[in-house]
């Protein structure tokens, strides 16, 4: 057959993802994967330069997703089905285009962990994320803000003649344009993928990119690379050189066989194939190969231990295939961001097929002779000269002018092309997509005055890039304007302005809680918790006196109402605590956020009893944290029982 393009619905059990969180992200989340910058001594001179190089300080001007639960019911997901003879590919355009699928058709056989449930969990860098398929992450370390986004998708002519989907999108926290070009050749085993990254601005962009590959993992699937050294890193957060496939006794090339949750980001020599495969006992698997731009290769572990295998049920449910992670990004760790000059672009090709080699040198114990039979199996069945040329023919195709639309993304990327004017062929930002978030930022573009709202309700979000920073200053300085601008302000590093704007717009806010708030962050990031406290509990006084029905403030009021919480019972002022608890709407104390911090408030209190009856009666923390050991601290606190297997999360060896 011809390989055909179609859309369909994919009906999967699903959590709804719930209401973004109206509070603007401040402070920089818990990043799991950050580095002490005292192992920065000693690592390669370039690794250490790119690691230290622009780390992401907010998530600004994106907004965090915390709203889902763990409730599912059946939910349809729009879907580009891509088929011929050999492959059939399932993307999601409506989650950051994620490949849900890649089944390999003459051998029955499913290529990729495709999760068989949607369920929110908090690993992306604003919260929501789902495993299983292939992920596209840009911005910065971590999985990409657009996991759970739409992006815009579209058919555009192919270089052989038949049809691709573009997906694209523009990326936020750096500012950047993406596309990502997906097209299966008539009688190919292997979906080829063009990408590329633009840098529009007049100024150097950091770049962060990491394909990531989720393939089911069993007692004998190895993980095959071309490398004899890897980069450890795990949640102790340090970065050493290790052997592979050997490593402290064990063969760590075998995600099972490791204890702990671990990357391992092997180190390709310069010049050799880029190439990374996932082999099962009898040597059949899933390879992913590409142009040297994508210099980089990783695997991620979950390891045997119960945090990693409860974090596995967690995303997905009981029952279900492990699975593990193997990536290709475009620096040798995922702790690095690579420069993009100005007005400049980075493009590769990556291949993704079925992969077949002899099983007894597989898993032999002889590493050069497994690589070398997995790459020859590659070299035969998708030569490296045929990937240079794929991505040579693709190339004049980048900039192809889409045709029919599949799927429609954001408008921020059309806000921005209407500030800038700039001319990106391929990848059109059309006025059309602009929405109601858009809309108050095109005011401010055209008039110079951020317009007020038509009704009452929690703040937009913020645009913090240097030239919203600028209109910004130069418009009317009324209220909600000294909001943004002082959002702005301290996105860009100028504490002190940031503090005066709020304080400014304080004096004449008809709603003085997002001021309050915002000046609650600053005091507690300047030292001064107490003076935080204060200015949360007064934050959420005037919160409940402009409350209203709905989803928006149904979400403000779990927002607020946790960090005002958080902040009093850090600085032991539970009676003011429990004050808000009064408050919380029924709704939201049910949440199991909520349910966890009622015992630590009941621990506060003195009813350490009363806590430990809560975890009893058991709770989930939808939103837990990758990394977080709050549920392991808090039952250390009220027992020396061991923590119950519902709740051991924990990522990193004991100390």
């Amino acid at each position: 057959m011809a390989t055909t393009v179609r859309r369909a619905v994919l009906t999967l059990p699903g959590a709804p993802l719930g209401q973004a969180n109206p509070l603007p992200a401040l402070r920089p989340r818990d990043e799991a994967h950050r580095l002490d910058v005292r192992a920065l001594d000693g690592l390669p001179r370039d690794m250490a330069r790119q690691i230290g190089y622009e780390p992401l300080e907010t998530l600004l001007p994106v907004r965090i997703l915390d709203g889902y639960g763990r409730e599912r019911t059946p939910v349809d997901l729009e879907t580009i089905v891509i088929e011929n003879d050999h492959l059939r590919a399932t993307v999601l355009p409506g989650l950051g285009g994620r490949v849900h699928s890649l089944f390999h058709k003459p051998a029955n056989r499913e290529l990729l962990y495709a999760n068989p449930v949607f369920q929110p969990a908090d690993f992306a860098l604003n919260g929501a994320w789902f495993s299983g398929g292939i992920e596209w992450n840009i911005g910065a370390t971590g999985h990409t803000t657009l996991s759970c986004a739409p992006l815009h998708a579209a058919l555009v002519p192919a270089p052989d003649g038949g049809r691709m989907v573009r997906l694209w999108e523009w990326e936020r926290l750096r500012d950047l344009p993406f596309q990502v070009d997906l097209w299966l050749p008539d009688d190919s085993d292997f979906l080829y993928v063009g990408v590329r990254v633009r840098n529009p601005h007049e100024r150097t962009a950091p770049v962060y990119w990491w394909s990531n590959i989720a393939v089911e993992e069993g007692e004998r699937t190895r993980v095959l690379a071309p490398a004899d050294e890897a980069w450890h890193f795990g949640y102790e957060h340090a970065l050493r050189r290790v052997p592979v496939p050997v490593w402290d006794g064990v063969d760590r090339t075998y995600p099972l066989r490791g204890e702990h949750p671990a990357d391992y980001f092997y180190e390709v020599p310069d010049g050799a194939r880029r190439w990374i495969a996932s082999l099962d006992a009898d040597g059949h698997g899933l390879v992913q190969t590409s142009t040297d731009t994508l210099r980089g290769r990783k695997l991620f572990l979950w390891g045997s231990g119960r945090g990693g295998r409860r974090w596995q049920e967690w995303l997905t449910e009981p029952g279900t295939a492990g699975y593990a992670e193997i990536q290709a990004g475009l620096s040798r760790t995922q702790l690095e961001h690579v420069p993009l000059e100005a007005g400049a672009e980075f493009s590769w090709l990556e291949a993704y097929g079925p992969l077949s080699a002899d099983a007894a040198l597989v898993h032999g114990e002889d590493w050069a002779a497994a690589r070398a039979e997995t790459e020859g199996q590659l070299e035969r069945a998708l030569p490296r000269a045929t990937v240079e040329r794929a991505y040579a023919a693709w190339r004049p195709f980048a900039d192809a002018e889409p045709g029919e639309s599949l799927a429609t993304g954001s408008g921020w990327g059309a806000l921005e092309v209407l500030r800038t004017g700039v001319k990106l062929p391929g990848t059109p930002f059309l006025d059309l997509t602009l929405t109601q978030e858009q809309l108050p930022w095109l005011g401010l573009l055209r008039t110079g005055v951020f317009p007020e709202p038509r009704k009452v309700a929690p703040p937009g979000p913020t645009l913090v890039a240097p030239h919203w920073r600028d209109m910004l200053e130069t418009a009317p300085a009324d209220p909600l304007t000294e909001y943004h601008l002082g959002i702005a302000q301290w996105h860009a590093g100028d504490r002190a302005q940031a503090v005066r704007s709020w304080e400014r717009g304080l004096t004449l806010a008809p709603s003085r809680w997002p001021l309050l708030r915002c000046l609650a962050v600053a005091d507690q990031s300047m030292g001064h918790p107490s003076r935080a406290a204060d200015r949360y509990a007064d934050a959420y006084d005037d919160f409940c006196q402009e409350r209203r029905d709905g989803e928006p403030w149904t979400a403000a009021d779990a927002a607020l109402g946790r960090e005002a919480m958080e902040a009093l019972l850090a600085v032991d002022r539970p009676a003011d605590a429990r004050a808000i608890w009064d408050r919380l709407r029924p709704a939201v104390r049910e949440r199991g956020r909520f349910r966890l911090l009622e015992a630590q408030l009941l621990l506060a209190e003195g009813h350490p009893e009363a806590a430990r009856a809560l975890f009893d009666a058991g709770f989930d923390v939808p939103d837990l944290r990758e990394g977080a050991e709050t549920l392991n601290d808090l039952w250390s606190r009220l027992t020396d029982d061991p923590l119950p297997g519902r709740y051991q999360y924990r990522m990193r060896p004991e100390e």
